[in-house]
């Protein structure tokens, strides 16, 4: 029988609240990681995030690899994963959100996490994440991702801009602690969100190489807004490594990479508001571009060339997302209210 689909962002009205269905005190919730893979290129990476899920204190109760739209990736993964690790064809439109949907669907723990299929995670990741669902307020939790650098850090990349490759950046919380949303390579979620407000939204998010995204940001403003007093933690105990590969760490990468955030910030505006969607950013280019600015610089005078150039990255990745966001605001409707 099929699974049930999903309801859809938009059949969910706006003003409704909803209450978290709270967690037995001291109770260990159960939990499904989605893995989601698109290519044969990553199939290296895919088995050895698969082997960190078995490696971990906190075993997970269900694992699940989502094949995005790729029949020679689904038949190997189908033959060569481990039998206990589920492999299903995406059944959406084609995209991370998509994929993430149906494994959405085939999950039957009380939370579900996800895990990039280029990362791995630590031992106590998932131990780490479920701890924090002890607290009903919680409604979900997300992880540090380190990045895994082909070689070293480029001399120029500013580790502020760490989320170009998906990555955690400075300016995070250091301590568990609420935040707007969560890294996308080790997030979490209670699995009754996705029943009580709707699914991923499949015109948002990565799509193949295209580095689009915000997702995972639509989705979190979807849960602040109409769960009263729900938060989502950044837990930074909770470590993926994330491997980046070569060709992200390219001058060209970086400022198409911005550009598209900026594109798809605009996307999130249009759903959420300016205010909600871009609070966290105000308060990132306010506080933390500026240090980072000042920090390279001081760096330079003490000798280290790349500071001065880490200081220009920045200035042009604040220019370029900039740049992005404008030409999505002029170029983007807001969604039709499909909830009246």
């Amino acid at each position: 029988m099929e699974p049930t689909e999903l309801p859809g962002r938009r059949e969910v009205a706006e003003e409704r609240k909803s209450s978290l269905t709270p967690l037995v005190p001291g109770a260990i919730a159960s939990v499904t990681v989605v893995i989601c893979a698109y290519t044969e290129r990553r199939w290296q990476s895919l088995s050895r995030a698969v082997d960190s899920l078995r490696a971990q204190s906190q075993v997970p109760d269900q694992c699940i690899v989502v094949i995005d739209h790729n029949d020679q990736l689904l038949r190997r993964a189908r033959f060569s994963l481990p039998g206990d690790v589920e492999v299903l064809a995406s059944d959406e439109r084609q995209g991370l959100s998509g994929a993430r949907n149906t494994g959405v669907r085939a999950a039957t723990s009380d939370v579900v996490a996800f895990l990039d299929d280029d990362a791995e995670a630590d031992p106590g990741w998932l131990e780490e994440l479920l701890a924090q669902y002890n607290t009903p307020r919680v409604a979900g939790a997300g992880g540090r991702a380190l990045p895994v650098w082909p070689t070293k850090r480029p001399w120029w990349f500013p580790s502020e801009f760490d989320w170009v490759v998906g990555c955690s950046y400075t300016g995070l919380p250091e301590t568990v602690a609420p935040v707007r949303n969560l890294i996308g390579a080790g997030m979490s979620f209670r699995r009754s969100l996705f029943d009580e407000l709707g699914s991923f939204d499949t015109d948002l998010g990565r799509l193949g190489v295209l580095p689009l995204g915000c997702e995972e940001t639509e989705f979190a403003l979807r849960v602040r807004r109409t769960i009263t007093g729900a938060e989502l933690v950044h837990v930074p105990g909770a470590i993926v490594r994330h491997h980046v590969e070569p060709e992200r760490v390219r001058i060209g990468y970086f400022f198409r990479r911005c550009y598209s955030e900026g594109i798809s910030k605009a996307a999130v505006v249009t759903r959420a508001g300016a205010g909600a969607a871009l609070s966290t950013e105000r308060r990132y280019v306010r506080s933390t571009l500026p240090r980072g600015v000042i920090g390279g610089v001081r760096d330079g005078l003490r000798g280290d060339s790349g500071g001065f150039a880490r200081s220009a990255m920045i200035v042009g990745g604040l220019l370029a997302t900039t740049a992005g966001y404008l030409v999505g605001r002029a170029s983007l409707r807001p969604a039709p209210d499909r909830t009246a």
